[in-house]
């Protein structure tokens, strides 16, 4: 089958290299002028530091020039194509952003994927040519000349780390401060002698604000999470943990609900993503819902024009996010070339609403449809991805790989995200 992919980044990547093992026809697009997506670091920022402005030049990527991965090296390859320390000089667990790039590179060199990408391309439309016809126009646009081609399947594998989402409390458009989203940082110095207040509970939150605090006046974290204790953070003597933000006036000050307040000069909103897929054109079969991609079976395909259009890479937090991307990949290669067949529309259908069924009877909100660690989603991560490798012929998670991902989730999630738990992790693996 001839098959566009949309973008060029690990999820892009991992996808041409499974259609190409399956013989396909790929044509892979990718807006910038080099692979990697989210890996490649671009210290340009946003002209709207809140990244809402729709008329902004956006960025693409989310990258800090600090950043390493909060995920160890071992569970970052692909079945194919293992990520080895020693082959990039580094001995450090968690690999820089570097070297993850770097990594990507030689996979996409190896098996000679640059060929099949046509750079500095951007998707503007992909839309069934019509409705009795499985094939998919996708308009493009290089040089502000447009083109136009048909292909028979569409795999969308443009990330998720580019449209910020952001917190909403009262008084926030009259706050008189900078506000700005983690989208848009890059490095520290900004922040110098300022006190900063930092929206979120997860690891770019509890990244950043660490290296924030080596030059901020003060760090005031603030979480919706009914588990924070609210206090003075041990390990440093300007951060402090806070409840949600009550309201903000128009002196500066932000009340938190545990009754604290401060006369803060930042707000920093490190508060996620939304999936955004501006050039899809489905007429509402496929819709994004407070952040929920769906109707999608096993979180790939639209059920009611599968095979023809999947997503690549939308589950997040597994911890062995590359084998699951490459595994999804695979499962695709494998159905567009019959050696798997899908359930029929209505059974997929069913699958999908039983699935949202269960989220609902366990209270978990809708916008974590796509995790795959949440406490109480019905399907594990390593239930899904031992569901792929069975679905493409493969022997499924192995042991270590098991093992090592039990000791990121201890050690990196169960201690609350701080980045300062290599030592821990080490000894755990020992």
């Amino acid at each position: 089958m001839k098959v566009a992919v949309i973008g060029a980044g690990v999820s892009g990547l991992a996808t041409a290299y499974a259609l190409k093992s399956e013989n396909h026809r790929v044509i892979v697009y990718e807006k910038s002028e080099q692979i990697g997506g989210t890996w490649v670091f671009d210290p340009e920022v946003e002209s709207d530091p809140l990244g809402i402005d729709p008329s902004r030049e956006v960025v693409h990527g989310s990258l800090y020039q600090s950043l390493r991965t909060n995920i160890p090296r071992q569970l970052m390859g692909f079945f194919d194509c293992p990520f080895f320390a020693r082959r990039y000089g580094e001995s450090s667990i968690f690999p820089s952003h570097e070297e993850v790039l770097e990594f990507l590179n030689e996979f996409a060199s190896e098996f000679r994927l640059v060929e099949l990408i046509q750079f500095e391309t951007e998707v503007v439309r992909v839309e069934r040519v019509d409705l009795r016809n499985d094939q998919w126009v996708v308009e493009s646009k290089m040089n502000e000349l447009s083109s136009n081609e048909i292909f028979d399947a569409v795999v969308v594998c443009s990330g998720h780390h580019t449209q910020p989402r952001v917190a909403d409390f009262p008084g926030m458009e009259k706050w008189p401060g900078k506000q700005m989203h983690s989208h848009n940082y890059r490095v520290p110095e900004p922040f110098q002698d300022q006190i900063v207040v930092v929206i979120g509970d997860g690891p770019s939150a509890k990244d950043i604000s660490l290296e924030i605090s080596k030059v901020a006046k003060e760090v005031r974290l603030s979480s919706r999470s009914p588990n924070v204790k609210v206090s003075r953070l041990d390990f440093a003597n300007n951060m402090w943990q806070h409840s949600k933000i009550d309201y903000v006036d128009e002196k500066g000050e932000v009340k938190f609900e545990d009754g604290a307040s401060v006369h803060a000069d930042i707000i920093l909103h490190c508060t996620g993503y939304k999936y955004d897929f501006p050039f899809l054109k489905t007429g509402g079969i496929v819709t994004v819902d407070d952040n929920r991609v769906g109707p999608l079976y096993k979180h790939i395909f639209p059920p009611k024009i599968a095979p023809t259009l999947s997503f690549v890479g939308l589950p997040y937090n597994s911890g062995v996010v590359f084998l699951m991307i490459d595994l999804q990949a695979k499962w695709i290669a494998h159905v567009l070339s019959g050696k798997r067949n899908l359930p029929s529309e209505g059974n997929m259908l069913s699958e999908v609403e039983e699935y949202y069924r269960k989220m609902d009877e366990k209270r978990i909100p809708k916008h974590h449809t796509h995790s795959l660690v949440h406490k109480n989603i019905p399907t594990s991560q390593l239930d899904y991805l031992d569901w792929l490798a069975s679905e493409v012929g493969l022997a499924g998670v192995d042991e270590q790989t098991r093992f090592i991902q039990k000791c990121y989730l201890k050690y990196v999630i169960d201690n609350g995200g701080w980045r300062n738990r290599e030592w821990e992790f080490n000894n755990g693996i020992q």
